[in-house]
């Protein structure tokens, strides 16, 4: 319907005037001809005229005006023959072009047609009576006595039939107009309304999302505090026992502490001011690396290229992905691990490359089984996750002996997700994405 709409109100108009044009040549064949004492076209004038004023109604409404106005000062100066009997229905023309012009044009546009095809029908009324030009045009008794006997009492019956075809088609126009605005205002409520509800879903997400949050913030701080103050307590008791264990006990309580430092960055990163707190970027990666280093990994870092600046959220990308591939070296290669690690600059991206030796429990080709399968699933799953946001892409698996992580991530990225830049520069790597990301890579692991 509404596609109907448009078309006919683009084509109505030219539509209409050629109907027009064609239903008064087949209705009125040879009896248009010359007009005795002017040129041939003269007698098609009339006709010529209100058919341009219909076809250029709902374009140009004015335009379409100045032709009707043009064919009546035309007849008062005998330029144009004034109407014959039969064709005095010519006029009617002016009050279809009045039907497009209310549909489509402006208010001024209406209101200038509107009182423009007032002053036409007092007009067309003198000029079908006056002995001058129509002489009753074959309707009403002629009047000796002159045209003010004659409009005195003919001239009220004919204006007010005029006026009210021309009323008639003007409202119909408006009435079409309404209709459109109604439809149109239809839609664009029910895209409000679903845009409200859309927003109070969202509502109802947050809230669910800050909920999550602050029990996260609740169990992990309290939890990575426990730990810390027990490696350090149980360091401090035993300082008989060998060294590598109180080493041990120190990386512990370093880890721990970091964890919670990350944990608060992540849970709380929005502050209630609303400034964002600062995220882990690339010049971060060297101290990972160090501190996962004391943690006993031997971990070999290279790179070739030039390196290019990546936004925050794809720094922050490569940053997690480098964590969690560091992380998983450890748990599952246990202390002395080695862990190389490759970033190739040289390409349209950053190219990351890590690899690790397998867990000695799994066999060449598989990921492991049980609980430590499930482990690994969620991990790479958040990293896939991670590098999807950030533009890229990111596979993982066994590679005969090693466990190979390649991630990709181009430079000046705008995929659809290529607003995550924008997402955490504002809005920080929060609890709420947090939450809601580790439980769609634990479904999806």
């Amino acid at each position: 319907m509404e596609r109907t709409l448009r078309v006919v109100r683009h084509w109505g108009a030219p539509a209409a005037a050629a109907i027009f044009f064609v239903l008064w040549c087949v209705g009125e064949a040879g009896r248009m001809g010359p007009w005795p004492g002017l040129p041939y076209w003269a007698g098609t004038a009339p006709l010529l005229m209100t058919t341009a004023a219909i076809a250029l109604a709902g374009w140009k409404p004015l335009v379409s005006l100045s032709f009707s106005a043009a064919l009546l000062l035309g007849q008062l100066v005998y330029l144009i023959p004034p109407m014959a009997p039969n064709h005095w229905a010519i006029y009617l023309g002016s009050s279809f072009a009045l039907a497009f012009t209310m549909w489509t044009g402006s208010k001024r546009q209406r209101i200038w047609a509107a009182a423009a095809n007032v002053l036409f029908v007092a007009v067309m009324t003198f000029m079908m009576i006056s002995w001058r030009y129509g002489y009753g045009v074959g309707w009403f008794i002629p009047l000796y006595f002159g045209d003010a006997f004659a409009l005195k009492n003919y001239g009220g019956q004919l204006f007010s039939m005029l006026l009210v075809i021309a009323a008639a088609c003007g409202t119909l126009g408006i009435l079409v107009a309404l209709y459109e605005d109604r439809r149109n205002l239809s839609k664009a409520q029910a895209m409000t309304q679903a845009s409200l509800k859309e927003t109070e879903i969202e509502l109802v997400v947050e809230q669910e999302r800050t909920r999550i949050a602050r029990d996260l913030h609740d169990v992990l701080a309290h939890s990575l505090a426990v730990i810390a103050a027990q490696a350090d307590g149980a360091r401090y008791l035993s300082q008989n026992q060998p060294k590598a264990v109180l080493d041990a006990l120190e990386n512990i309580a370093g880890s721990a502490r970091h964890a919670l430092v990350d944990a608060q960055r992540v849970i709380e990163g929005v502050r209630d001011d609303g400034m964002v707190a600062p995220q882990p970027r690339l010049t971060d990666v060297p101290s990972l690396i160090e501190r996962m280093r004391q943690g006993s990994l031997d971990i070999q870092r290279t790179e070739s290229g030039a390196p290019v600046d990546l936004g925050a959220g794809q720094q922050l990308a490569v940053f997690r992905i480098v964590q969690e591939c560091l992380t998983n070296a450890l748990k599952h290669g246990g202390r002395g691990s080695l862990v190389r690690l490759h970033l190739d600059w040289s390409g349209p991206g950053l190219t990351l490359h890590a690899a690790s030796a397998l867990p000695v429990s799994d066999p060449l080709g598989g990921a492991g089984t049980g609980d430590n399968a499930e482990r690994v699933g969620r991990g790479i799953a958040g990293m896939r996750e991670r590098a999807h946001l950030a533009g890229g892409w990111l596979t993982a698996g066994p590679d005969g002996e090693q466990f190979r992580v390649t991630a990709f991530i181009p430079y000046g990225a705008r995929s659809s997700t290529a607003l995550v830049d924008e997402v955490f520069v504002e809005n920080g790597e929060n609890a709420s994405e947090a939450a809601v990301g580790a439980l769609e890579a634990g479904h999806r692991g």
